[in-house]
């Protein structure tokens, strides 16, 4: 069966392991899923990723990263852009989410990067999700 979103059934399996308080859950990979696992690494939101081979492709592993209470440290993740209604911004319209707190995921003409990068590089693009 062919999925109709599969950046939305990434970020669904992320929050349900995080529900469950996974340390880490298995995806199957694709360019722009790893592009957004890069991005959630480097803001600090997973520990880590790393794509692997699997029975059928290659599958996308991503740990998730906890404090020292055990609580997760990604509050919220949710899709922006959906297949029905995609939403672009320019570099100017995207502003901070919660106060710097949280980031958009965007994808740009020079790849998928946050929405500092994308103010600082002066990039706009198609907002993926939100994370908090």
């Amino acid at each position: 069966m062919s999925m109709s979103d599969p950046i939305a059934d990434m970020l669904t399996r992320v929050r349900n392991a995080i529900l469950r308080e996974h340390k880490e859950v298995v995806i199957p990979s694709s360019k722009i899923k790893e592009n957004v696992a890069k991005v959630l690494a480097a803001e600090g939101f997973i520990v880590d990723y790393a794509v692997q081979p699997a029975e059928i492709g290659i599958e996308l592993v991503i740990k998730l990263k906890y404090d020292s209470q055990g609580e997760s440290i990604i509050r919220s993740i949710q899709r922006v852009s959906k297949p029905g209604l995609r939403v672009f911004k320019g570099s100017k319209d995207i502003k901070p989410l919660l106060n710097g707190q949280g980031i958009y995921v965007v994808s740009t003409s020079r790849g998928v990067m946050s929405d500092a990068q994308c103010r600082q590089h002066m990039v706009g693009g198609e907002v993926i999700c939100a994370v908090s």
